[in-house]
């Protein structure tokens, strides 16, 4: 690696061009991959709650927005602050990393911590057993909000104009919280979607915000949803497709997903009751 700015999350590197105009050695921007340790602090107590490859930056929000998908701090009123880790506070190397505090009066089950404990980009889901663990802890979102479908559909597009190290890099998903009018409160990018989820999460508890939309850049997994109405969002736009267990998720805890959202147009896999009538596209 030839030089890593920590100030934008981005690292310089040499490449050299093949074929086309132009070619040979050059410099480019590459963005950032290291990983994060998530640790839970209670009634004096540290323990991991997670691990993930992230792109740095807005760590804190990340840390807050993995404790409400895991069932960890459901409300604002369950947190105490996010803070980072002093050094080798939750281990060798842990300096960087972060500790959700969660108040003495919030009721945490310590044993259930550390399901994503292999730092990855990808999804921390691996088996049944462990999805239906989650399944069974994830509450039905009840919202009467509604939202007009050429407003839904205009969101990945007003979330990509503010993506300014996708533009840069290439290289990231995106996640948006927005509200029904359109308004969007926040854009997070990260080398994992769900990572990228995670801080607009937690920036939304932090700061204490009620969104009505969760945006997101690219597919529609199982994870997508799940932290969604773990987060009490009841309407998710996908750029990309859904999966058959983020549909049957979607339904199950009572959220709109939208799909294929691009371009004027959306496909709605689930609770169509939310988008004004009007313009539902058939079928949905």
């Amino acid at each position: 690696m030839d030089s890593v700015d920590r100030t934008t999350s981005v690292a310089r590197v040499r490449v050299d061009r093949v074929g086309g105009p132009g070619g040979g050695a050059r410099g480019d921007v590459v963005i950032v991959e290291e990983p994060l340790h998530v640790h839970v602090e209670h009634r004096g107590e540290l323990r991991l709650l997670g691990s993930t490859m992230r792109t740095p930056g807005h760590d804190l929000e990340l840390g807050a927005g993995l404790a409400v998908g895991e069932g960890v701090v459901r409300s604002r009123a369950d947190l105490a602050g996010v803070r980072p880790c002093r050094d080798g506070e939750g281990g060798p190397g842990s300096t960087g990393d972060v500790a959700v505090v969660v108040r003495d009066s919030t009721e945490v089950d310590l044993s259930t911590l550390g399901r994503v404990s292999a730092p990855s980009s990808a999804c921390g889901l691996c088996g049944r057993d462990q999805i239906d663990a989650v399944l069974a802890a994830m509450p039905v979102v009840r919202s009467d909000v509604r939202v007009d479908v050429a407003v839904l559909a205009a969101l990945p597009d007003a979330m990509r104009d503010k993506q300014v190290l996708f533009r840069r890099t290439g290289g990231l998903h995106g996640a948006a919280l927005a509200t029904a009018d359109g308004g969007i409160l926040v854009v997070r990018e990260d080398v994992g979607r769900h990572n990228a989820v995670d801080k607009v999460v937690g920036h939304a508890l932090m700061h204490d915000l009620h969104a009505d939309v969760l945006v997101v850049s690219g597919r529609a997994g199982f994870e997508i949803v799940q932290k969604a109405a773990m987060a009490g969002i009841p309407v998710v736009a996908a750029v990309s497709a859904p999966t058959s267990l983020s549909v049957d998720t979607a339904r199950e805890a009572g959220l709109t997903l939208a799909a294929f959202v691009r371009d004027g147009h959306l496909n709605v896999y689930s609770g169509a009751e939310r988008l004004r009538a009007s313009a539902v596209p058939e079928g949905g």
